[in-house]
């Protein structure tokens, strides 16, 4: 099947409608069960088109029925230390009369949440400072890159930048920033050795950090992503190093093609899962950043 610019996203559009379950809920897989994470993205991916609305509306309901108490979202009840999903639930309930209260809460969640913290030693094997608080993937552990670029750059969409918990994450974010460029899981350097970049976690710091930071405090990890970018072909990476990108006007000019190559990898390794799926049509529609999800949920 030939890819190209006018049906790229109506094809990966109906595919995700596919997994949609009764509930309201999206599947990862195909014939899988209700996963959080995938209806977030499933929500941000549908956003924009009026006729999508009952869809999205179903899908907000099942993660609001999931929501725990104090705010949080989690990969299943049996375990609520698993509560990532939270920071796109914030996003996926933005904008929406009907779950103000549900965002809320998770935004109280998260601003009362954070990784487990520690002064740091002068004999410390690593080099980046453990006591800045972030967020961690799962509750009771270390504040890590990616968790905490997301938990911030979805606290700012929903109008909580100014919190002193986002604040302190960019603050972290520079900090684990390696000396030539990039991000990692969250290390710089162990035992004197510098550490190498990865796409997936530079796209996330770049995101969070959008109008944070002068452009100069990350213009090694820039001209990294830039290089790096054009020879992805995975959904993951991919899709994140262009929103990345994007929120510094970094885009590069064959995102549309690099995003459909990507697509045709599935007839060698199969199909993407519900939030791989979703988060190349996020990145193929939004230019400057994930933060442009805004305007697009506002014509839903």
């Amino acid at each position: 099947m030939t890819i190209d610019d006018n049906n790229t996203i109506p094809l990966l559009i109906n595919r995700l409608k596919e997994r949609q379950l009764d509930s309201g809920g999206f599947v990862l897989k195909t014939n899988g069960d209700y996963h959080p994470e995938a209806t977030c993205w499933a929500i941000l991916a549908l956003s924009g088109v009026p006729a999508n609305r009952d869809m999205i509306m179903r899908a907000r309901a099942r993660l609001a029925a999931d929501q725990l108490p104090d705010g949080r979202v989690c990969v299943s009840r049996e375990h609520p230390e698993a509560f990532w999903p939270t920071y796109l639930a914030v996003l996926a309930w933005h904008q929406s009369p009907e779950h103000q209260q549900n965002q809320a809460k998770a935004v109280h969640f998260l601003l009362n949440t954070s990784g487990k913290h520690w002064p740091k030693k002068p004999d410390s094997p690593a080099a980046h400072d453990p006591n800045l608080k972030g967020w961690p993937w799962i509750g009771g552990t270390h504040s890590w890159v990616e968790p905490t670029g997301l938990a911030m750059t979805t606290l700012r969409i929903a109008g909580y930048g100014g919190q002193a918990r986002v604040r302190e994450g960019v603050r972290l974010l520079l900090d684990r920033q390696l000396p030539h460029g990039g991000w990692n899981y969250g290390n710089t350097q162990v035992f004197g050795h510098e550490l190498r970049p990865m796409p997936l976690s530079t796209g996330i710091a770049l995101n969070a950090l959008k109008s944070e930071t002068p452009v100069e405090s990350i213009q090694g990890s820039l001209a990294y992503l830039k290089n790096r970018v054009i020879t992805l072909r995975t959904p993951l990476s991919l899709g994140w190093s262009l929103l990345g990108l994007g929120a510094w006007q970094s885009r590069p000019t064959q995102a549309h093609q690099l995003i459909q190559e990507c697509l045709k990898r599935q007839t060698r390794y199969g199909v993407y899962d519900t939030s791989s799926l979703a988060l190349l049509v996020v990145a193929f529609k939004l230019t400057g950043g994930l933060e442009d999800i805004v305007s697009i949920i506002e014509e839903s």
